[in-house]
This record gives structure tokens, sequence and C-alpha cells, in this order.
């Protein structure tokens, strides 16, 4: 496909697209897998005018994650959405992010294979992952990854000035105080977005420093 003035390119469910001559500031590609060799070359392409990146692939892996990373970090520093489905908290992911200092919404997906890593070392990297997120976050959505259990690292470590945080489930006093603390430090914490949460009283005490919504009520397209 040959389209040299498209700036905006949304693609659900078709398969085998290839797009070449134009450069993109939007890219949309939601399919039940993605192989990442296929766009590969648009986001050379498209470099630093790309802003607005998801890549939601329904079966949580994309072909040639690791091509796709390192793609991104060399070719597309200006990103300022992006909602991406990714099979571990790795390295690589980890350098992508601290690398998109223009950041502003971001979606992470998937993250399936934890249990790979040993319990320890994953609690290093979700540490790191939240001392380099960039200052200029404001949204961050993990209600579709596999790192509910490690919540309240994240927010303990995290110095980033959220309005908005998406989170699976509230279940335990552990994330209730994370959430609490991150809030009386920052002081910029607007919403809080869950699918669900178990404890009224505790529900009543974080509704004294942010509104507590169903996560459904918050929404940022790409």
């Amino acid at each position: 496909m040959n389209c040299k003035n498209l700036e905006i390119l949304r693609i659900r469910y078709c398969n085998d697209v290839r797009i070449f001559e134009t450069k993109l500031n939007t890219l949309e590609i939601t399919n039940f897998l993605i192989n990442a060799s296929s766009i590969i070359q648009i986001l050379e392409k498209s470099g630093s005018l790309l802003q607005r990146l998801k890549l939601e692939s329904m079966n949580g892996i994309i072909i040639e994650e690791s091509l796709l990373l390192k793609t991104l970090k060399s070719f597309c520093p200006n990103i300022t959405y992006l909602d991406i489905s990714c099979t571990e908290l790795s390295t690589q992911l980890l350098e992508l992010i601290g690398n998109l200092q223009n950041l502003q919404y971001f979606t992470l997906r998937s993250v399936w294979f934890i249990n790979r890593i040993r319990k320890e070392e994953l609690k290093i990297r979700v540490k790191k992952f939240a001392e380099i997120l960039p200052l200029t976050l404001q949204y961050l959505d993990l209600r579709y990854s596999c790192l509910h259990s490690y919540i309240d690292i994240l927010l303990n470590n995290c110095d980033v000035p959220l309005k908005n945080l998406l989170i699976n489930c509230i279940d335990n006093e552990k994330t209730t105080n994370a959430l609490i603390e991150f809030s009386k430090r920052k002081r910029t914490l607007n919403c809080v977005g869950v699918n669900s949460y178990c404890n009224r009283s505790l529900a009543k005490e974080m509704e004294r420093y942010f509104a507590l919504v169903p996560s459904k009520c918050i929404i940022v397209n790409c």
C-alpha cells in the first residue's frame, strides 16, 4: 500500500498488511497475532514523527518482539501515547520506556511470562520500571498485565506525577497503603480505575485522597 500523505492509520483484524511510502503520526494495529516484521519499515520511515502507537495482540504475543523494541528505541523517540503487548518485563522493554522522554499515556498489556524470572529479580525489574518512567507520564494502565502483585513496589519507587492509574483490582491493605502513600507524596493522583475491589471500608479510606472508579469510566483512545 502506497499512501505518501497518510498520517493516521488504524488496522483491525487484517492480516498481511504492508505499508511503505508514508510517514505516520498515529499507528494502531489490533489483531489476534501481530508480526513486527511487517511494520518495521514503516516505523523506521515514520521515525521521530510517530507520536501515537497502539499494538494490541489479542493472544498477548508479538512475533519478533525484540526487533520491534529495538526499532522503536532507535527510530521513534517522540512517542507520547503507547499501548503495547509484551510477553515479559524485559531489559529491552525497560530501555525503550526510559528512552521515551515525551511519553504521556502508557498501557502495558500481557507480560505473561513473569514465572520465568526469579521473584527477587522480578522485584528488581519492577523497581527499575518505576524508576525509569518518564516524568511526562500522566496515565498508566496496567490492567492487562500480570504485575498486580507488585503494584506496591512500583508505586513506592515511582516519582512520576501520575494523574490516572488503572489496575485490575485492589484486594489487600498492601496495595491500598501504597496507593494512599503515593497520592500523599505526589499530590497529583486524581483517579484510580479498577475492575474490582473487595473491601468497602478500604475504598472509603482511599476516596479521601483520590477518586476510585470503574476502569471502564477512564477512556483514552489512540
